[in-house]
């Protein structure tokens, strides 16, 4: 049995509503590359059933609730794109030989501590054919030095789907530096940069429940902004999926407008004390915390993106957004937003107030500093 050209690892309700899914309705339009081998690369229990739900090829469900353009939309997806799940560790010389072999596109959401290095990988990870290293990383560079061992020709194009600033190039060095302290040299690292293409890429779409035992609950609304790149090898074609030369300018919607204002909202659950099944369209609907939100937007961000040229882009970011956090169908807990708070501050409204001190942008910013000194009061 031939492996699926594309190697997803992760198993969230993310991908499982988004790249799962376009490639699923691309194959009904014979616009896709092939189907999809899932590797669970963590050991959640959570992750470990829904790759057993996944094996053998199970078709799953995705339901797809919202407004677009201010029409209701409600209606359940079959999603078939995934032929076959395994967990690395347990499934290691496996998931080596589906990479030396068939595999022509990766795709990874690792989630926020993702890319973390662990000091017990070493050089030795090469000569584990059944135990798999510890951190995706070294998962992802053992892999790869078995494809280049095996002379395998066809290249391999990587897409990076972690919310972090130019993904594919981030990955890549990380991989490429592991590399160089593993001595495995220089045709390597040379095999490693140009013959594996690694995208940078931004992702966009809520994806607010898990459905049980396999399956998503997500919004219209979907975006896959890939930036060009030569010989890039797309997973399919679809609607959702943008090849752009300016991926900064997608980056930047997405962070300082939906991210920046969930990440706002947060705060206030957090710093109000706020119940554990809040959500996004309640605090959406309180009169105080939107009008909050709407200054926040007006005030501190948009005079930022009228300073790069951007105001239209923005503007019209705004007016999806706005109806996209009011979408009365998704259960978007704010408690799940809170997760890993401090680092995601840091990552989404610092950027904001360094970008207008470059601009040379006179700004109070004083809804952004307030949220941004709390935590160098705590």
């Amino acid at each position: 049995m031939l492996t699926p050209p594309i190697l997803q690892f992760g198993t969230s309700r993310f991908l499982l509503a988004h790249v799962a899914l376009f490639v699923s309705q691309a194959l009904d339009s014979g616009e896709a590359l092939g189907g999809i081998l899932v590797a669970q690369t963590t050991r959640s229990e959570a992750s470990a059933r829904r790759v057993e739900a996944l094996r053998g090829g199970n078709a799953y469900p995705v339901r797809v609730r919202g407004l677009r353009g201010g029409a209701v939309v409600d209606e359940t997806l079959s999603c078939h794109a995934v032929r076959d799940a395994l967990q690395a560790d347990a499934n290691w010389s496996r998931l080596r030989d589906a990479v030396a072999g068939d595999v022509r596109v990766i795709v990874s959401n690792t989630g926020d501590d993702g890319y973390a290095l662990d000091d017990g990988d070493r050089a030795d990870c090469l000569l584990w054919a059944e135990r798999a290293p510890l951190s995706f990383p070294a998962k992802l560079l053992v892999l790869l030095y078995g494809r280049w061992r095996a002379l395998n020709s066809t290249r391999l194009s990587i897409y990076p789907c972690e919310l972090v600033a130019r993904n594919g190039d981030t990955l890549r060095d990380l991989v490429a530096g592991l590399a160089m302290q593993w001595d495995l040299g220089n045709e390597f690292l040379i095999w490693l940069r140009e013959h594996c293409v690694w995208a940078n890429s931004l992702v966009d779409r809520i994806v607010s429940e898990p459905l049980h035992p396999i399956g998503a609950v997500a919004e219209p609304y979907a975006l896959w902004a890939i930036e060009q790149r030569p010989g890039l090898v797309l997973p399919c074609h679809h609607s959702a999926i943008v090849l752009t030369d300016d991926l900064q300018q997608h980056e930047r919607l997405k962070l300082f407008l939906l991210n920046l204002g969930h990440t706002f909202l947060a705060e206030r659950w957090l710093v109000d004390r706020g119940d554990a099944g809040d959500t996004v369209l309640q605090a959406m609907r309180d009169p105080v915390l939107r009008a909050e939100l709407e200054a926040l937007w007006a005030q501190d961000v948009l005079p930022v993106f009228d300073a790069l040229g951007q105001s239209e882009e923005a503007a019209r970011y705004l007016v999806d957004l706005r109806e996209r956090l009011l979408n009365p169908f998704l259960a978007h807990r704010l408690a799940d937003i809170a997760q890993n708070h401090a680092q995601k501050k840091a990552r989404r409204l610092a950027p904001v107030v360094e970008l207008a001190a470059q601009l040379g942008l006179a700004l109070p910013q004083r809804r952004l500093r307030q949220v941004l000194k709390r935590d160098e009061i705590a």
